[in-house]
Protein backbone atom coordinates (compact mmCIF):
# COMPACT_ATOMS: atom_id res chain seq x y z
CA UNK A 1 0.00 0.00 0.00
CA UNK A 2 3.19 2.14 -0.40
CA UNK A 3 2.14 3.36 -3.99
CA UNK A 4 -0.55 6.42 -3.96
CA UNK A 5 -2.66 8.51 -6.72
CA UNK A 6 -4.06 11.80 -6.82
CA UNK A 7 -7.35 12.49 -7.22
CA UNK A 8 -9.44 16.21 -7.69
CA UNK A 9 -12.84 16.80 -7.42
CA UNK A 10 -14.88 19.80 -8.64
CA UNK A 11 -16.97 22.01 -6.65
CA UNK A 12 -18.10 25.18 -7.28
CA UNK A 13 -15.37 27.31 -6.19
CA UNK A 14 -12.74 24.78 -7.34
CA UNK A 15 -11.72 21.40 -6.20
CA UNK A 16 -11.35 19.24 -3.36
CA UNK A 17 -8.12 16.84 -3.59
CA UNK A 18 -7.39 13.63 -2.30
CA UNK A 19 -5.12 10.69 -2.26
CA UNK A 20 -5.77 7.11 -2.37
CA UNK A 21 -4.27 3.69 -1.50
CA UNK A 22 -5.47 0.73 -2.84
CA UNK A 23 -7.55 -1.15 -5.53
CA UNK A 24 -10.77 0.99 -6.10
CA UNK A 25 -13.24 -2.01 -5.82
CA UNK A 26 -11.74 -2.39 -2.09
CA UNK A 27 -13.62 -1.52 0.82
CA UNK A 28 -13.94 1.97 0.62
CA UNK A 29 -12.71 4.27 4.13
CA UNK A 30 -12.49 7.79 4.31
CA UNK A 31 -9.44 9.66 6.05
CA UNK A 32 -10.15 13.28 7.53
CA UNK A 33 -6.99 14.69 8.68
CA UNK A 34 -7.00 17.42 11.28
CA UNK A 35 -6.89 20.74 12.38
CA UNK A 36 -4.33 22.98 9.93
CA UNK A 37 -3.21 19.65 8.42
CA UNK A 38 -3.37 17.75 5.41
CA UNK A 39 -4.28 14.52 3.73
CA UNK A 40 -0.21 13.64 4.30
CA UNK A 41 -1.28 12.68 8.08
CA UNK A 42 -2.00 9.13 6.91
CA UNK A 43 0.87 8.29 4.87
CA UNK A 44 2.99 6.35 7.80
CA UNK A 45 -0.30 4.82 9.08
CA UNK A 46 -1.88 3.55 6.10
CA UNK A 47 0.38 1.06 4.71
CA UNK A 48 0.31 -0.63 8.21
CA UNK A 49 -3.59 -0.91 7.80
CA UNK A 50 -5.23 -3.83 6.42
CA UNK A 51 -5.01 -4.58 2.39
CA UNK A 52 -8.40 -5.28 1.04
CA UNK A 53 -9.22 -1.58 1.49
CA UNK A 54 -9.35 1.44 -0.69
CA UNK A 55 -8.36 4.61 1.13
CA UNK A 56 -9.19 8.12 0.23
CA UNK A 57 -7.25 10.79 2.03
CA UNK A 58 -9.07 13.79 1.69
CA UNK A 59 -7.45 17.58 2.12
CA UNK A 60 -10.32 19.64 3.26
CA UNK A 61 -11.34 23.04 1.12
CA UNK A 62 -8.51 25.46 2.17
CA UNK A 63 -5.76 22.78 3.37
CA UNK A 64 -3.27 20.35 1.09
CA UNK A 65 -4.04 20.74 -2.18
CA UNK A 66 -7.64 21.46 -2.09
CA UNK A 67 -9.13 25.38 -3.45
CA UNK A 68 -9.45 27.92 -0.56
CA UNK A 69 -13.38 28.89 -0.13
CA UNK A 70 -13.15 32.32 -1.80
CA UNK A 71 -12.37 35.45 0.07
CA UNK A 72 -14.45 36.55 3.21
CA UNK A 73 -16.37 32.88 3.30
CA UNK A 74 -15.73 31.07 6.92
CA UNK A 75 -14.86 27.55 7.68
CA UNK A 76 -17.28 26.14 9.87
CA UNK A 77 -17.53 22.60 10.92
CA UNK A 78 -20.68 22.08 8.91
CA UNK A 79 -18.95 23.33 5.49
CA UNK A 80 -16.31 20.41 6.36
CA UNK A 81 -19.52 18.25 6.38
CA UNK A 82 -20.39 19.17 3.46
CA UNK A 83 -17.28 18.69 1.72
CA UNK A 84 -17.34 14.83 2.96
CA UNK A 85 -20.83 14.51 1.34
CA UNK A 86 -19.73 16.05 -1.90
CA UNK A 87 -16.84 13.71 -1.73
CA UNK A 88 -18.76 10.85 -1.11
CA UNK A 89 -21.46 11.60 -4.18
CA UNK A 90 -18.49 12.09 -6.35
CA UNK A 91 -16.62 8.55 -5.56
CA UNK A 92 -20.13 7.15 -6.06
CA UNK A 93 -20.07 5.70 -2.24
CA UNK A 94 -23.21 4.48 -0.46
CA UNK A 95 -21.53 2.97 2.21
CA UNK A 96 -18.00 3.70 4.10
CA UNK A 97 -15.88 3.55 6.91
CA UNK A 98 -15.27 6.84 8.25
CA UNK A 99 -11.60 7.63 10.00
CA UNK A 100 -10.85 10.74 11.35
CA UNK A 101 -7.92 12.29 12.97
CA UNK A 102 -8.48 14.84 15.90
CA UNK A 103 -10.52 18.22 14.08
CA UNK A 104 -11.33 15.33 11.36
CA UNK A 105 -13.33 12.92 13.82
CA UNK A 106 -15.42 15.86 15.12
CA UNK A 107 -16.38 16.50 11.22
CA UNK A 108 -16.32 12.53 11.05
CA UNK A 109 -18.56 12.13 14.03
CA UNK A 110 -20.94 14.93 12.42
CA UNK A 111 -21.26 13.34 9.67
CA UNK A 112 -22.20 9.66 10.98
CA UNK A 113 -25.11 11.36 13.05
CA UNK A 114 -26.47 13.47 9.98
CA UNK A 115 -25.85 10.12 8.02
CA UNK A 116 -26.11 6.68 9.74
CA UNK A 117 -27.09 5.08 6.81
CA UNK A 118 -24.17 6.03 4.73
CA UNK A 119 -21.01 4.71 7.53
CA UNK A 120 -20.54 1.51 8.58
CA UNK A 121 -17.73 2.10 10.86
CA UNK A 122 -16.40 5.16 12.54
CA UNK A 123 -12.65 4.96 13.92
CA UNK A 124 -11.12 8.04 16.01
CA UNK A 125 -8.08 9.29 16.18
CA UNK A 126 -7.35 11.36 19.10
CA UNK A 127 -10.96 12.73 19.41
CA UNK A 128 -14.46 12.49 21.18
CA UNK A 129 -16.07 12.51 17.86
CA UNK A 130 -19.01 14.48 18.07
CA UNK A 131 -21.22 15.53 20.69
CA UNK A 132 -24.30 17.49 21.39
CA UNK A 133 -27.14 17.98 24.04
CA UNK A 134 -29.70 15.33 24.05
CA UNK A 135 -32.59 18.16 23.95
CA UNK A 136 -30.82 19.70 20.32
CA UNK A 137 -30.71 16.48 18.75
CA UNK A 138 -34.11 15.99 16.59
CA UNK A 139 -33.39 20.29 15.41
CA UNK A 140 -29.91 19.24 14.44
CA UNK A 141 -30.80 15.99 12.11
CA UNK A 142 -33.78 17.83 10.55
CA UNK A 143 -31.84 21.06 9.80
CA UNK A 144 -29.10 20.64 9.01
CA UNK A 145 -29.11 17.22 7.15
CA UNK A 146 -31.74 19.31 5.07
CA UNK A 147 -29.70 22.40 4.23
CA UNK A 148 -26.60 20.55 2.94
CA UNK A 149 -29.29 17.95 0.57
CA UNK A 150 -30.86 21.07 -0.78
CA UNK A 151 -27.45 22.54 -1.42
CA UNK A 152 -25.87 19.50 -3.19
CA UNK A 153 -29.00 19.23 -5.13
CA UNK A 154 -28.94 23.02 -6.15
CA UNK A 155 -25.29 22.59 -7.21
CA UNK A 156 -26.32 19.70 -9.67
CA UNK A 157 -28.98 21.34 -11.17
CA UNK A 158 -27.11 24.30 -12.14
CA UNK A 159 -27.62 25.20 -15.55
CA UNK A 160 -26.79 28.07 -18.15
CA UNK A 161 -29.49 30.71 -16.99
CA UNK A 162 -32.36 30.69 -19.22
CA UNK A 163 -32.90 34.15 -21.79
CA UNK A 164 -36.14 35.60 -22.16
CA UNK A 165 -37.70 37.96 -23.64
CA UNK A 166 -37.91 41.50 -21.51
CA UNK A 167 -41.48 41.11 -21.52
CA UNK A 168 -41.44 37.53 -20.66
CA UNK A 169 -38.72 38.01 -18.11
CA UNK A 170 -41.28 40.82 -16.15
CA UNK A 171 -44.08 38.31 -16.90
CA UNK A 172 -42.23 35.49 -14.62
CA UNK A 173 -40.79 37.99 -12.00
CA UNK A 174 -45.14 38.71 -11.77
CA UNK A 175 -46.01 35.71 -11.60
CA UNK A 176 -43.16 34.90 -9.06
CA UNK A 177 -44.01 38.20 -6.74
CA UNK A 178 -48.26 38.42 -6.90
CA UNK A 179 -47.58 41.35 -4.84
CA UNK A 180 -45.61 43.66 -7.13
CA UNK A 181 -46.84 46.05 -9.55
CA UNK A 182 -46.12 45.83 -13.17
CA UNK A 183 -44.18 49.58 -13.05
CA UNK A 184 -42.64 47.81 -9.40
CA UNK A 185 -41.27 44.56 -11.39
CA UNK A 186 -39.81 46.95 -14.52
CA UNK A 187 -37.93 48.76 -12.49
CA UNK A 188 -36.38 46.20 -10.05
CA UNK A 189 -35.86 44.54 -13.57
CA UNK A 190 -33.63 47.22 -14.73
CA UNK A 191 -30.88 45.95 -11.94
CA UNK A 192 -32.01 42.39 -11.59
CA UNK A 193 -31.83 40.97 -15.04
CA UNK A 194 -28.68 41.19 -18.00
CA UNK A 195 -29.08 41.58 -21.43
CA UNK A 196 -26.91 38.79 -23.28
CA UNK A 197 -27.55 38.41 -27.35
CA UNK A 198 -29.96 35.48 -26.73
CA UNK A 199 -32.29 37.84 -24.67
Amino acid sequence: LGMFSELKFPVPWGHVAAKAWGLSEGHPVLCLHGWLDNANTFDKLIPLLPRGCYYVAMDFSGHGLSSHRPAGCPYHFLDYVTDVRRVAAALQWRRFTLMGHSMGGAVAGMFCFLYPEMVDKLILLESLGFLLAPEDTEAWLKSKRRVIDRLLSLEAKQQTPKARSPEAALQRLLEANSHLTAEGGAILLQRGATETPAG
